[in-house]
């Protein structure tokens, strides 16, 4: 008799264990996808930390465009997105793939040229003024070319401008297929002229003769949006944990350690209020 109540207490104390084992190993970790410009500008470095100490879970970030997270999730690869292109935000959660979109924190675009400013780009009052110098003159110009929410909203601006960049494609227009610190080494390689969101800007170390030549547009705003990946689509997500993040980003405190994210000085993200 008691070595069949031993057998069954090291029986209950095994199940016991891998439950616990599962449930810890469950909430320690959440996936999100987010941006390279929110990784490159090192605010995950900032506010990542004091998340896990306020709640005791890691976030394990996959940065890429707005358009490869949005797929990613899509997939039920990520549990959270974090990312800065609204149409598609608003898409994938009407198609039912979130649950909701939570407007975050922003800061700007900015068009950076090379110090000389062929173009005459800083003559121009509006982002679009300025895209249309630059097409005119034919001068160098350097595309992400990877469906990021930069990228998307570069082509919204030369659309605007009235300009078909695919019809210059290879000449004056060239794309990178890559992510924000990549194309602003490019364009420091080539001389040449790009958009980026001001965080990357600010914490870009290889800028040479690059500089800001216009901003302050109000069309440059760069909105970013923090979604909920659905459980009913995807039931393996880890929902709750997921919306602790969430709710954290969206709390005094989260909205505190985005604030505080600066270099030299400046203030790189502004939480919503």
């Amino acid at each position: 008799m008691n070595d069949r109540r031993y057998f069954f207490r090291c029986l209950l104390a095994a199940v016991v264990f891998l439950v616990g084992g599962e449930g810890a190993a469950e909430q320690a970790f959440i996936t999100l996808a987010s941006t390279t410009s929110t990784q490159n500008s090192g605010l995950f470095d900032q506010i990542l930390p004091k998340f896990k100490a306020a709640s005791g879970i890691s976030v394990r970030v996959v940065a890429v465009g707005t358009g490869a997270a949005l797929r990613l999730a899509r997939k039920g690869d990520a549990d959270v997105l974090l990312v800065h292109h609204q149409p598609s935000e608003d898409a994938f959660v009407a198609a039912g793939f979130g649950v909701a979109r939570h407007p975050v924190m922003y800061n700007d675009f900015v068009i950076i040229g090379p110090a000389g400013d062929p173009a005459g780009v800083v003559k121009a009052t509006t982002a679009t003024a300025a895209l249309e110098l630059i097409a005119k003159q034919g001068e160098a110009f350097v595309s992400r070319g990877d469906d990021s929410g930069t990228h998307k909203r570069e082509l919204s601006l030369w659309a605007e401008a009235g300009v078909d960049v695919a019809a210059h494609s290879g000449t004056w227009y060239r794309e990178t297929g890559s992510g924000m610190g990549a194309t602003l080494n490019t364009a420091a390689a080539m001389d040449a002229y790009t958009l980026s969101d001001r965080g990357t800007w600010l914490s870009f170390r290889n800028k040479q003769r690059l500089k800001i030549v216009s901003q302050g547009d109000g069309n440059l705003r760069n909105q970013y949006g923090v979604i909920l990946v659905s459980p009913r689509r995807h039931p393996h997500v880890k929902f709750r944990l997921g919306q602790r993040f969430i709710d954290w980003l969206l709390s005094p405190a989260g909205k505190a350690a985005i604030a505080a994210h600066k270099i030299n000085g400046q203030q790189l993200f502004f939480p919503n209020r």
